[in-house]
């Protein structure tokens, strides 16, 4: 009978430890965005760099899964998966998301063709234009709400630059950063046919974000926020941006 008690109390120790270890290990998913995310970075990109280096520092392993934008908001949202790694802050978002502290910010740009005199000078601007955007990205309500322009949706920036080209679009928004490095890294050639407009249209910080209806948020959230302080601290942060040029 004692035999049995101490087996029993060695497999529940066990399982428990399991189920601790398990709890440390936190899965990530966004589209590819480099030089934000992207997989074929041996670091997966500087947001993953930043927010893994945030959570190790905290005990917690992340992994990474890359699938189409809209996807990844839903999957988080519902608490599939634990966190996004790179979210931008709109009205919508704060009533399903939780949200970090910001730990960089994107420079939001028109890109247009090449020889186009247009420069961005507020909403008024883009009267009578239609802007190329990516399904569930976060423009903000006055832009996304505004009837003088039209705003027409694709799956990923490469498309839509492709249809700015060809005359289908008049405009395309997208991070400067993160643009270059798309279309670098799918077509270079299309820089030939484009240029980035010189006035922004905002900055939008980046952020960690843990859908509300997943059990661990305020824990994950909390734990990002407190690694990201130390790495700060440590120097690892510095590091990580002084690596992507930044």
């Amino acid at each position: 009978m004692k035999k049995i008690f101490i087996l029993v109390s060695i497999l529940m120790l066990i399982i428990s430890s399991s189920a601790f270890a398990a709890n440390k290990n936190i899965t990530a998913v966004a589209d590819l965005w480099p030089p934000f995310v992207d997989p074929e970075n041996p670091k997966q990109g500087l947001s993953m760099e930043v927010v893994r280096a945030a959570y190790e520092i905290q005990g917690y392993q992340v992994t990474l899964k890359i699938v189409p934008w809209a996807r990844a908001k839903a999957y988080v949202k519902e608490g599939v998966y634990d966190i996004i790694p790179n979210t931008w802050k709109t009205d919508a978002r704060k009533k399903f998301l939780h949200y970090s502290n910001s730990y960089a910010t994107n420079q939001i740009k028109f890109i247009k063709r090449k020889g186009d005199s247009f420069e961005y000078d507020g909403l008024k601007s883009l009267a009578g234009k239609t802007v190329g955007t990516i399904i569930g990205y976060g423009y903000g309500d006055a832009f996304l709400n505004d009837a003088s322009f039209r705003r027409e949706d694709s799956p990923n920036l490469i498309t839509n630059i492709k249809k700015l080209v060809i005359n289908r679009l008049d405009l395309v928004l997208e991070d400067e950063i993160a643009a270059k490095a798309i279309i670098a890294k799918e077509d270079s050639s299309l820089f030939d046919k484009i240029v980035f407009g010189n006035n922004t249209f905002s900055g939008n910080d980046l952020y960690v974000t843990c859908g509300l209806k997943n059990p661990r948020h305020k824990e994950l959230i909390d734990a990002f926020n407190k690694g990201l302080k130390e790495i700060k601290s440590n120097g690892t942060y510095k590091k990580i941006f002084e690596g992507y040029g930044m």
